[in-house]
């Protein structure tokens, strides 16, 4: 009888722990505890940025090969990048015609999970072809934002329709062009928006300012390098 590895099945038992804070932040949703919400989901994309080179660190496909890490990740990724912030923008009031609201909310679960089972989704250099469903991402900034309702029927509208083009959005770790400048902007996103959810999604002007800047560096820096058709490159 092969031996139990602790190790692999702790990897394991981290990534699934994101289907728990997916359960954790869809009961605190259903309070309407929206900042409870988007907690949960943050702490959900840590665990999801840190497990992957832990498991590979480890190289728990060869320590336990018939069971599928990639196929778990992709499970609790969809309940914690689509699924929760549909729910979220169908039940917060960003849009207050319940239809709208719901019919919102299904294209983005929809447009998700045909994402998620696109074997194209990444390209050659690790860079996402197509809007690569960072929902739960959009949905905390419409929170912050709060624009009018039909700007925030635009931005779901385009973001749904550039899932299936073939426009690249970078990966801030792994895409080796200008990755200094990438993580740089990750953390200020990333500061910006624990300072948005410590006050309760409603910072003020600067931040607000500020955060919008770092969002828009990344919605269009994808379409930079591939316009500039210059490899990008990953380690």
């Amino acid at each position: 009888m092969r031996k139990f590895d602790v190790n692999v099945w702790a990897v394991h038992l981290l990534t699934s722990s994101g289907a728990a804070l997916s359960f954790a932040a869809a009961i605190a949703a259903g309070h309407k505890q929206w900042q409870l919400v988007f907690l949960f989901l943050g702490i959900a994309m840590i665990v999801d940025g840190i497990d992957g080179p832990i498991a590979r660190w480890l190289d728990v496909t060869k320590r336990l090969p018939w069971f599928d890490g990639a196929i778990l990740d992709l499970v609790v990724d969809y309940t914690t990048y689509v699924l929760i912030p549909a729910l979220v923008l169908a039940e917060s009031g960003l849009l207050t015609e319940p239809y709208i609201a719901a019919i919102a909310g299904i294209v983005v679960v929809v447009v998700g999970a045909l994402y998620f089972a696109d074997t194209r989704m990444k390209t050659e250099d690790q860079a996402f072809r197509g809007f690569p469903a960072v929902w739960n991402a959009v949905v905390f900034q419409l929170m912050v934002y709060k624009f009018p309702e039909p700007v925030t029927l635009l931005i779901v509208a385009i973001l749904a329709v550039l899932t299936f083009l073939p426009v690249e959005f970078v990966h801030p770790v792994r895409v080796r062009r200008l990755r200094g400048i990438t993580l740089a902007m990750a953390g200020a996103w990333g500061v910006l928006a624990v300072i948005s959810l410590a006050d309760n999604l409603s910072p003020g002007p600067l931040v607000v300012t500020l955060f919008a800047l770092t969002s828009l560096y990344f919605a269009l820096i994808g379409i930079y390098l591939q316009a500039t058709r210059q490899p990008l490159r990953a380690d």
